[in-house]
Order: C-alpha cells, then sequence, then structure tokens
C-alpha cells in the first residue's frame, strides 16, 4: 500500500500500517480469525468502505474463515446494520469468493 501511495499521502498509509496493522493486530486477547471476522462485520456496519472490505474478505479467506462463516456473521449482524449494509457486503464477498 505504501509504495503505491502518492508521495504527499504515503504518512496516511504509514499510520493505517503501524497503528492498526501494528498495534491492534499484535494484541493479544482474540486470535486472527476472530480479529478478521470482527472487522469485516465493523466495515460492514460502517458503509461506503467497500474497498476496504473486499480487502478484510480476502484476509479472512487468508486465515481460514470460509465463505460460510463470513456469511453468517454478516447475517448475524443484519438486524444492526441494516439491509443495504448486508447486500453490499455480501456482494463483496462473492466477488473475492465466487460460488465453486
Amino acid at each position: 500500500m505504501q509504495e503505491s501511495a502518492p508521495s504527499n499521502q504515503k504518512h496516511i498509509q504509514e499510520y493505517l500500517s503501524t497503528f492498526c496493522f501494528g498495534d491492534l493486530y499484535t494484541r493479544g486477547g482474540l486470535d486472527l480469525k476472530t480479529r478478521e471476522l470482527l472487522t469485516l462485520c465493523i466495515i460492514t456496519a460502517l458503509g461506503g468502505a467497500e474497498g476496504q472490505l473486499k480487502a478484510h474478505v480476502q484476509g479472512n479467506k487468508n486465515v481460514g474463515n470460509d465463505k460460510g462463516k463470513l456469511i453468517a456473521a454478516i447475517t448475524h449482524c443484519l438486524p444492526y446494520m441494516g439491509f443495504p449494509r448486508t447486500l453490499n457486503a455480501l456482494a463483496c464477498v462473492n466477488e473475492i469468493i465466487p460460488e465453486n
């Protein structure tokens, strides 16, 4: 991410990497699969962050959370985040992890 950022914006990518992935993802208490699943749900609930959502769908896949688990987590959050955000999240999941 940092390499492709314009030079006047590299500091934002550095902040992101240091804070989110350095400080938060390395904390104890939750395993990486749970952290990724929570991150997916929170970004979904925020809305308007489909690029980041797709990245975390891939991140979930990379740590071993399968498509069924992602759909189950998103479904659980439906009453809290609403149908539009849920449908957007499912579209991202389906784009990154198509049906076999």
